[in-house]
């Protein structure tokens, strides 16, 4: 298992390298924290992930920058794989991906 953790991020990549585990430990994900976030997931990534999984336990707040860094690992995964499972989300975030309707693209948990 391969663990990367940092001040504001965790990212943990499974031993088949399939299943990546992220915990966003910053209480606003949005514009001042996704190029942090991006180069993290950079380095972390494999090309045989198939499943993510994001903790937003927390998150209380997440802007448009946010959720398109989300869609910009989505975009990186297969397109038969499943969607990015997102954990923990509290009500602000879960109604901001329901009003952009990407409950049909993240799955919320």
């Amino acid at each position: 298992m391969l663990i990367e953790n940092m001040q504001n991020y965790q990212l943990t990549l499974d031993s088949s390298k399939r299943e990546l585990r992220i915990k966003i430990n910053v209480p606003k994900f949005d514009a001042a924290r996704t190029s942090e976030f991006k180069a993290s997931v950079e380095a972390k990534w494999d090309n045989h992930i198939t499943s993510v999984f994001i903790d937003f336990s927390e998150v209380h707040f997440i802007d448009s920058s946010g959720v398109g860094a989300l869609l910009g690992i989505q975009k990186r995964l297969d397109p038969q794989a499943p969607p990015i499972v997102i954990e923990n989300a509290n009500k602000h975030v879960e109604e901001v991906i329901k009003l952009l309707r990407l409950q049909r693209v993240f799955s919320l948990k």
